[in-house]
């Protein structure tokens, strides 16, 4: 009997199914979604190309890890690098003494941008014995191997810039600029030549300059360390046997890697960005599903609670409540699997656009593919069934257990107050939910923000269960302004809400939503947006700010600034990154390397010193200044060792000199630039920081200083000496702006965080506005009854439409009131943990917010009146049986 009821219901009235189908179709699309870019971050590799023809690649580590305690079981928790992890050049001799090593051939990468009148672009550098690792088709062509004071440069390269052996070029590497000779050409295999769009520094990059080895080692900015060690094998030795050996020579000191594996070691930045998609995919999917089971279980419960009359009849002409429950189970396996599976494709399609945009912003590298399987779709049609099958059973507890003599009265009054168990446990969220704002005071940083869609989620619940209550103080609260000012229509809103709150909970839910996960997304953001800018436009005090068209600026370019007329102080400042453990987690925190004499720092940024003194950085290589947040975080002041791993993993423990305000606009950890430069991708620096003598020109200051970037020239016997470690500014383009041009460059560095945090608002923002619009539509459409009796009372047309318009304003007016609350005790101790301000809403966000709510509760429900006051009131009244 169960079965065919559900099939006839399913078959007969597919109106009724309508809201519960759309709510599981997006439902499913969302978690489709994450599942795929979770699965993507698991699953990710990259070919090796350059490295193909070696068996066995030696590379650092490009994550640190630590071991925790949880329980009673320990576990490891790694930290992706923000720099490229390399390994001891010495090892390659180590390697090589293996019996079953035929070549151990060390491979560095570093920018080589070139004289624009050369008609170069910026090339890779990198030390002559690398030739050949990219195959035997890469191998010297015309002239010969490098010596001091020479290139090698690829043939494709030269000749479409009309050089040849003999010509000189002026060149700039991390270490310094200097004219070197071309000596000779190299040609590169197809694969190397196709990534021509490849960034220096990554994976096969093209196109290439080769040097000396002594002068490679010495100009990469990292002397005596290499990105990678390409290992080849004798003959009839297999890579298990060969990789065995590798590690006998290398211990623990690096990474042996075989396989897929190899690719790793070309694109470094493939551990971070794994890292980011299964956080992505996890920490957000994981939200989104819950928001997806919460508008599921939520909608389906809305659609079983408007068919009571008809589970009351069924009780009435003797249909046990197990064949109830079975009912409406079997009709949740009917519709839920089909609608889930048909929001895979949807979902899928929203996994490719957001995985192209994080491509297209290089959060991915290009040679990652979107994985896609059926783990994830699984996981969106199992989650959405079992769902719709919780909410089903949980929706048909009343109906099922009335009476049958009395099942027809009491399913025709909305129930009473809400159960004492929906009410405690509506607290129990609403306390937890507190709690856990509170505990994020407490933390700083990412922490902190990783609470926000918790504690979210903990509100949504209790408002949830909470719901008839809110409805009725809402009723209470605004029922009596519209009864005095909106006429006959606002009485029948207020008369209507208070009789029905329930209903009106529903309504309600969704729209709090909306505002709670809209508002704290987008204001989180927004809010350090704002701080971070002040803290720029506040701390910058530089005149001028000098960058470079190019990867930066080389080694000693603050030192030549300093010495141009008009200038008083010059500082440097290398972009880098710094590893911290926070608890039982590990971060990463911004960090600027200095050049130049910290005791000037004050003239090009005020970062509001709170203890010791910046002049004591440049004191020895071994210091470092905090930002107060952070040195609270680690639990050190002046004078203690800071516990840090620099950006390619080596432990340091520097000590503090001084902490600082200004750390979320400029950087959480200040070092000396000898103590990064090395450790570093690509030691140039982003900036140098220019103050002005009194009453020097501004102006002329500036074209002097645009002047650093000037072809130095030189010949190339004297091409050695410069480049071991002049301090020309070199032969990229130099380029000068005033203040600002710090601001802009920081917010640009800011645009991926931003971006994410917008697109999580509109995935998130949009499912609950869907949702929202859904159950509005099937509370208008159950109306018909009500409707019908009005109609016949004696209510006109235009009153019922004035009814249903400010019954839609009570519930966004209610929405957005108790969204909006939710999003502000969730913000408040977070942007005070991370930014040490209160939140930051501007009226360009929040005022289109609350419209769009606005006009989505009126949309939703004006559209549906309309289609009700259509009908006849003698043919409605008789409803629906």
């Amino acid at each position: 009997m169960s079965n065919g009821l559900a099939r006839a219901s399913v078959r007969f009235r597919p109106a009724s199914f309508a809201g519960t189908f759309l709510a599981l179709f997006f439902g499913a699309a969302v978690i489709m979604a994450c599942g795929t870019l979770l699965q993507t971050g698991i699953t990710a590799s990259v070919p090796p190309v350059r490295y193909a023809a070696a068996p066995v690649v030696v590379a650092g580590d490009p994550a640190v890890s630590i071991e925790v305690e949880i329980g009673e079981d320990r576990d490891d928790v790694e930290q992706a690098l923000p720099e490229r992890a390399r390994v001891d050049a010495a090892l390659a001799g180590r390697i090589a003494a293996q019996p079953g090593v035929a070549a151990a051939r060390p491979d560095t990468a570093f920018p080589v941008p070139a004289d624009p009148a050369s008609g170069l672009p910026v090339l890779t550098g990198r030390g002559f014995a690398s030739v050949g690792i990219a195959g035997p088709e890469e191998k010297l062509v015309e002239g010969r191997a490098p010596g001091a004071g020479e290139v090698v440069l690829d043939a494709d390269t030269a000749r479409a810039a009309h050089l040849a052996p003999g010509a000189v070029v002026t060149l700039t590497a991390p270490g310094g600029s200097g004219g070197y000779r071309i000596s000779g050409l190299v040609a590169q295999p197809a694969t190397a030549t196709a990534a021509t769009t490849a960034p220096a520094g990554a994976a096969h990059p093209h196109p290439t300059a080769w040097f000396a080895d002594p002068v490679a080692d010495r100009i990469s900015g990292h002397p005596g360390k290499v990105d990678a060690i390409a290992v080849q094998s004798r003959a009839g030795v297999e890579p298990k046997a060969l990789a065995a050996q590798v590690r006998q020579a290398v211990g623990d000191s690096a990474e042996v890697l075989t396989g897929a594996a190899r690719g790793t070691a070309e694109t470094p930045a493939l551990t971070e960005s794994r890292a980011m998609l299964t956080g992505l995919g996890g920490s957000f999917g994981g939200v989104a599903a819950m928001t997806a089971v919460f508008a599921v279980m939520s909608t389906v419960a809305l659609a079983t609670g408007q068919r009571a009359r008809e589970f009351a009849l069924l009780r009435a002409i003797g249909a046990t409540p197990r064949q109830i429950r079975r009912t409406i189970a079997t009709e949740a396996v009917l519709v839920a699997p089909v609608a889930a599976a048909l929001g895979i494709l949807p979902g899928l399609a929203l996994a490719r656009w957001w995985f192209g945009e994080m491509a297209d912003r290089g959060a991915v590298p290009g040679t990652v593919g979107l994985s896609v399987g059926p783990v994830p779709m699984l996981a969106a049609v199992v989650t959405c069934t079992l769902a719709a099958l919780g909410a089903g059973f949980l929706a048909a507890r009343r109906p099922s257990r009335l009476r049958p003599s009395q099942a027809l009265g009491e399913a025709a009054v909305e129930p009473g107050r809400p159960g004492k168990v929906r009410t405690v446990a509506g607290l129990l969220f609403a306390a937890g939910a507190v709690s856990l704002a509170g505990v994020a005071a407490g933390l700083d940083g990412a922490d902190a923000a990783n609470t926000a869609l918790g504690v979210v989620m903990c509100f949504l619940l209790a408002t949830a269960l909470l719901g008839p209550w809110v409805a009725r103080a809402a009723a209470g609260l605004l029922g009596a302004p519209l009864r005095l000012g909106a006429g006959a229509s606002g009485s029948l809103a207020a008369d209507n809400s208070r009789a029905n709150a329930r209903r009106l909970a529903s309504a309600i839910t969704p729209i709090v939503m909306v505002t709670a996960f809209c508002g704290t997304l987008l204001f989180l953001q927004t809010t350090i947006g704002h701080v971070t800018g002040e803290q720029l436009r506040n701390g910058i005090t530089a005149d001028h700010v000098v960058g470079s068209a190019g990867p930066g600026l080389p080694a000693g370019t603050a030192e030549q600034a300093a010495k141009v007329p008009g200038v008083d102080a010059a500082v440097g400042v290398l972009r880098t990154g710094a590893v911290y453990r926070s608890g039982d987690t590990l971060a990463t925190a911004n960090a600027l390397g200095i050049d130049g004499d910290p005791a000037e720092l004050p003239r090009v940024i005020d970062l509001g010193v709170r203890s010791g003194s910046l002049a004591d950085l440049g004191r020895s290589a071994d210091t470092v200044a905090l930002d107060a947040a952070l040195a609270a975080d680690l639990g050190v002041k002046v004078g203690d060792r800071a516990p840090l791993w620099l950006g390619d993993g080596t432990a340091v423990r520097p000590t503090v000199v001084a902490t600082y305000e200004r750390g979320l606009g400029f950087g959480q950890l200040l070092l000396p630039r000898a103590a990064v430069a090395e450790h570093v991708t690509a030691g140039y620096d982003s900036q140098v920081l220019v103050a002005d003598a009194p009453g020097a020109d501004r102006s002329a200051v500036a074209a002097r200083l645009a002047a650093l970037g000037a072809p130095s020239g030189g010949q190339a016997g004297q091409g050695g000496a410069k480049a071991g470690g002049g301090a020309q500014a070199g032969a990229g383009a130099v380029t000068v702006a005033d203040r600002s041009g710090y601001v802009a460059q920081a917010d640009r560095d800011r645009e991926i965080g931003a971006w994410a945090n917008t697109v999580m608002a509109g995935v998130l923002g949009g499912f609950a506005a869907v949702t929202a619009a859904n159950t509005l539509v099937m509370t208008v459409l159950d109306r018909r009854r009500e409707v019908a009796l009005l109609r016949l009372a004696g209510t006109t047309r235009r009153q019922v439409r004035g009814m249903l318009r400010w019954e839609a304003l009570l519930v966004a007016a209610t929405g957005l009131l108790v969204g909006g609350v939710i999003a502000w005790i969730t913000l408040v101790p977070i942007t005070r943990g991370i930014a040490g301000a209160a939140p930051h809403i501007p009226a360009g966000t929040a005022l289109p917010l609350a419209a769009g709510a606005v006009l989505l509760c009126l949309a939703a429900t004006g559209l549906p009146g309309r289609a009700l006051l259509r009908t006849r009131p003698v043919a409605a009244g008789g409803g629906r049986q």
